[in-house]
This record gives structure tokens, C-alpha cells and sequence, in this order.
């Protein structure tokens, strides 16, 4: 996995008045914060931005953070876009202590789908439970994505969190908990059933014709 390195510059001005002048001059106000030092608001390219959260394990990975030269580690912890333009407006990062254990979410990564027995064999419906997991690791440790093998799953059969091999060093924060919740299940495929003949009219015969009055 391609380490993701992020330049950013300190900025003084805050303030709506102050964050809008940065998004129309094409920067994006943000903030990092975290390991025992006073937050510093930053701000950042939006193209740059743009092309940096298109790889998806920006979103799982410890990043380095090149702040004015002065290299700081990171995760990024939130991005704030506009409802409906595709515009960044803020983003945040927390720094990391190597020392540390960081508590993050890890995205899953669901294979052999299409050879697992439930979907080849029995024409089953994958349900993905679970999407990403919360796990706790040193920053050294922090996978980009965990792997959910569904080579062996059947029709009615599921993935549990017990059933997951984490990396070393990496621990699922609810199976810390003591749960062990579904992750993956492959579903029936559901049976179309054809539809009943509508009842004949009422007053009407099984012929179709109307009985002569009596």
C-alpha cells in the first residue's frame, strides 16, 4: 500500500468570513489536532484534496502530514463536503503517537463471492452486514482493509466478527466488548410465486354466464 503524504500550510485567519475567502482562492480550512499539542487550524489544495481522497485507504491509513516542512502523523478523522456541489469545505485530522494505540474504523473487503457455494450453487443473495469494523492497533499496525473470505459460505450460513482473521497486533473493539455480530450472510434468492386467477364476478357463473332469474 502507497504510503499518502498531504501538504498543508498553517493558517491564522478564523472565523465563516475567513474560511470562505480560502474556498474561493481554491484552499480548504481544516484543523489537526491531538497528541497532547494545541490544535492548529491548516489549510490545504482542494485539487490535491480532491485526488488524495480518492484512494480509499486515506480513510484507514496513518498519513504524514507536511505542514509548512514540519512532517507530523495523522489520521483523518472527518470531511465536511456540500450538499450538493462537489466541493470540499473543511476536513479534520488527528495526530497519532507511534507509542499509542489509535482506535479507528477499517473497511472490509469481501472475496470470492462468486465461487462461494450460496451464490454459484444455490443462486443465493449476498447480505453485507457490515461494511468496515472498529478495531484498536498501533499506528504501525493499522491495516488499509480486513478480508472476509465467502469461498465456503452456503445458502443460510454467515460470517461472524469471531471469524475474522485480523492482523497481528490489530483487535476488534467489539470483540473486545464481547459481541460477535453477523458480518456477512448469503440470503435464499427469493421465489416468485404466480398469481392466483382472479374469483369469478359475483353473480356470475364458473362459464362466465348470468344465471336466468328465477
Amino acid at each position: 500500500m502507497n504510503h499518502i503524504e498531504i501538504n498543508a500550510a498553517k493558517r491564522d485567519g478564523q472565523g465563516s468570513g475567513a474560511s470562505r475567502r480560502l474556498r474561493h482562492a481554491g484552499r480548504v480550512p481544516g484543523i489537526v489536532y491531538g497528541a497532547g499539542k494545541a490544535p492548529q487550524a491548516i489549510d490545504i489544495g482542494h485539487h490535491e484534496l480532491v485526488l488524495s481522497l480518492r484512494q480509499e485507504s486515506i480513510h484507514s491509513s496513518v498519513l504524514t502530514l507536511n505542514l509548512d516542512g514540519d512532517k507530523q502523523t495523522v489520521l483523518l478523522k472527518d470531511v465536511q463536503t456540500h450538499p450538493y456541489k462537489p466541493q470540499i469545505l473543511h476536513i479534520d485530522f488527528q495526530r497519532v503517537d507511534a507509542s499509542h494505540k489509535i482506535h479507528t474504523k477499517v473497511p472490509l473487503h469481501f472475496v470470492n463471492t462468486e465461487i462461494s457455494p450460496g451464490v454459484k450453487l444455490e443462486g443465493g443473495v449476498v447480505s453485507h452486514v457490515m461494511t468496515e469494523i472498529e478495531v484498536t492497533c498501533l499506528p504501525a499496525d493499522l491495516p488499509g482493509f480486513i478480508e472476509v473470505d465467502l469461498q465456503d459460505l452456503a445458502v443460510g450460513h454467515s460470517v461472524h466478527m469471531s471469524h475474522l482473521k485480523l492482523p497481528a497486533g490489530v483487535e476488534s473493539v467489539m470483540s473486545h466488548r464481547g459481541e460477535d455480530p453477523t458480518v456477512v450472510t448469503i440470503l435464499a434468492a427469493k421465489v416468485e410465486v404466480a398469481e392466483e386467477p382472479a374469483a369469478a364476478a359475483v353473480g356470475e357463473t364458473a362459464t362466465g354466464e348470468t344465471p336466468a332469474a328465477v
